[in-house]
C-alpha cells in the first residue's frame, strides 16, 4: 500500500471518530455508540488491507 494512501486512510478513521466523540458527547450518547464506531474503523481498515 503506498505511503500516500495509507496516511489518508489514517486520516479518514481520526475525522470519523472525531465527529463520533463530538456527536456522542453533545447529543448524550452512551459510550456503547463510540465502541460501535472504533469496531466500524477497525473493519474498515481490515477490509482496505486484503
Amino acid at each position: 500500500m503506498p505511503l500516500p494512501l495509507f496516511l489518508g486512510l489514517i486520516a479518514a478513521v481520526m475525522l470519523a471518530a472525531g465527529a463520533t466523540i463530538f456527536a456522542a458527547t453533545g447529543a448524550g450518547l452512551p459510550l456503547a455508540a463510540l465502541a460501535l464506531a472504533a469496531l466500524g474503523a477497525r473493519l474498515l481498515l481490515m477490509r482496505r488491507r486484503r
